[in-house]
């Protein structure tokens, strides 16, 4: 055992927080606060100097880097780990430099922006024997895993297929509009959550993709499109189809059909929000709702375990590239306007109840210098 593992295991995992950004203020850095048993933040890294006099001021972080100063920061050996919460396209570079140094990598999702670069950070990480995770929240989150097991179960009979809707309204000039290159576009954003939902509830990975994407001329959609609606093939003659929109009402849910019966997630991709089941078997219907929590604290507990344990996280880096093939596949299919064949792909670990963690609702906090994505 290295000195640095021995030390990671007299105490906690310590972590920077690489970009500032929204998700990182409305969520990860509170998350902390929830995560005390394992893991400490430790260091804020951002171009934004208000941004970090001010959060480090109310986290009582002391170290803070700048972006110029990240190679020099992840050789200080002031954190174990970092938490990416950068743009997408900027997640390879950015983790791996953190693997090269030796430091564990915790990635927003998505991983990457083409399956290239998810392979080639599961690779750093590798090479250098460090963790490597996606930030996949619901894998620890009750009312999702727990539609896992229930279609797993056999109560709604044998699953048939998957249907889901997620929708919002963003404001122009936000990153999520950047081109596909940088990681915009409803599939890297929102399109992904569907499509990891379709995969851990049928606990298979698709083998055919079909898209159709569309755009109403508004001027702020000039690099990508409104929405996307897609269908998937998965083993076993099951279809998911999904439409995500960044021009639409808020919307998050996903259906999952059986033989004997139907269950519905309402506000399933949501995390600061309550989420509802309504279970449909033989008839009759029973509804369960699951109060708000934070769901960020739980991926920094399970991590920094692992990063303890030795143990290979789950969600590790080729669940991410899992969904990022599929991606691409849909965005291909939509340019070329027919299905996509996917190449044959398996994967042993999936989200189960096993890894459920219930943490504290966060609430919202006071913002420096950025705001909410959509209206």
């Amino acid at each position: 055992m290295t000195a640095a593992k021995k030390r990671i295991q007299a105490r906690k995992v310590r972590y920077g927080v690489v970009g500032l950004g929204h998700i990182a203020q409305s969520a990860v850095l509170p998350a902390f606060g929830h995560a005390g048993e394992n893991s400490e933040l430790a260091a804020l890294v951002s171009d934004d100097s208000e941004k970090l006099e001010k959060l480090g001021r109310k986290y009582r972080v002391r170290e803070r880097f700048s972006y110029e100063d990240y190679d020099e920061f992840l050789r200080s050996g002031v954190v174990d780990a970092v938490y990416i919460a950068l743009p997408n396209h900027l997640h390879r570079d950015y983790a791996v430099r953190a693997a090269d140094a030796g430091v564990h990598v915790l990635c927003e999702k998505p991983l990457a922006v083409t399956a290239r670069d998810c392979r080639a950070m599961i690779d750093a990480a590798d090479r250098n024997g460090v963790k490597l995770m996606t930030a996949y929240r619901l894998h620890f989150e009750e009312a999702n895993l727990k539609a896992v097991d229930m279609a797993q179960s056999g109560r709604l009979g044998e699953l048939r297929f998957f249907s889901s809707d997620f929708a919002m309204t963003v404001k122009p000039g936000d990153i999520r509009l950047n081109p596909h290159a940088e990681g915009g576009g409803t599939l890297y954003d929102i399109g992904i959550y569907c499509i990891n939902a379709a995969r851990y509830v049928f606990q298979d990975e698709p083998t055919e993709a079909f898209a159709v994407a569309t755009a109403s001329g508004e001027a702020h959609f000039e690099h990508v499109e409104e929405s996307v609606s897609a269908v998937l093939r998965f083993p076993g003659e099951r279809v998911a189809s999904f439409t995500c929109s960044f021009n639409a009402a808020d919307v998050a849910t996903y259906r999952v059909v059986g033989t004997k019966g139907d269950l519905v997630v309402d506000q399933a991709y949501e995390y600061a929000g309550e989420i509802s089941h309504r279970m449909t078997v033989n008839g009759r219907t029973r509804e369960k709702a699951f109060p708000p929590r934070d769901q960020f604290a739980p991926e920094l507990v399970h991590f920094s375990d692992c990063v303890m344990s030795g143990a290979d996280p789950e969600p590790n880096g080729w669940e991410g590239l899992a969904d990022v093939r599929v991606i691409e596949a849909l965005y291909a299919s939509a340019a070329k306007g027919r299905p996509v064949t996917l190449d044959r792909f398996s994967k042993a670990e999936r989200p189960s109840l096993a890894q459920e963690m219930r943490k504290p609702k966060v609430d919202e906090p006071e913002l420096v210098n950025t705001e909410a994505p959509s209206e």
